[in-house]
C-alpha cells in the first residue's frame, strides 16, 4: 500500500469512491474535486495498492481552529504555504472493496504525519453522530455542534493536535 499526494489524472476514481460512501447531498462535485486537486499542495492523499486507488483524504490548511463550509466549495483556499494553521478534512473516503481493512486509519495517520512535518497546528473535521466514536479512537476530540450547515445537516466539529 502506497499513500501519496492526489494528481489531477486521480479524479475519475476519485469520484467514484466518493459516490459510492456519500449521499447526492453529502458528496463533493466533480468540479470541487478538480479544484481541490489543483489547489490543495499537501493534504490531498489518496492510497494506492497497484496502481488501483483504495481511498482519499484531503482538504485544505486553513487558519481557523474549526471546519469552515467554504472548504467544500470550488472557492477553497489553500494556506499551506503559511506556518501554523489546521488541516481541514472535507472528504475521508474508503472504497467498498477496502473498507473494514484499516485504511481510514491508515490515512488519517499520514495526514497527521504531513500537520507534524508541515508544523501545523492541528486537524479538523466535522462529522455525523455516529461517526464520533471513530475520529475519538483516532485521537480527535469532540468540540460540540458545529456551525457547519453543509448539506443541511448537523455536524460535530473534531479536533486533533499533536
Amino acid at each position: 500500500m502506497k499513500i501519496r499526494q492526489a494528481r489531477l489524472a486521480d479524479l475519475d476514481r476519485i469520484l467514484e469512491i466518493e459516490l459510492e460512501n456519500f449521499s447526492a447531498e453529502e458528496a463533493l462535485s466533480r468540479s470541487v474535486f478538480e479544484a481541490h486537486l489543483r489547489e490543495i499542495q499537501t493534504s490531498f492523499l489518496v492510497a494506492e495498492k497497484e496502481g488501483r486507488i483504495l481511498g482519499y483524504v484531503e482538504g485544505p490548511v486553513v487558519p481557523q481552529r474549526h471546519l469552515q463550509d467554504q472548504s467544500f466549495t470550488e472557492n477553497v483556499e489553500d494556506h499551506s504555504q503559511k506556518s501554523g494553521g489546521y488541516i481541514s478534512v472535507t472528504c475521508l473516503s474508503v472504497a467498498k472493496e477496502a473498507q473494514a481493512l484499516g485504511l481510514g486509519k491508515k490515512l488519517l495517520n499520514a495526514l497527521k504525519q504531513v500537520a507534524l512535518e508541515h508544523e501545523r497546528e492541528g486537524i479538523n473535521l466535522t462529522c455525523h453522530d455516529y461517526l464520533l466514536p471513530y475520529y475519538e479512537k483516532h485521537g480527535f476530540v469532540n468540540e460540540g455542534l458545529s456551525q457547519s450547515t453543509f448539506a443541511g445537516e448537523s455536524w460535530y466539529d473534531m479536533v486533533w493536535k499533536p
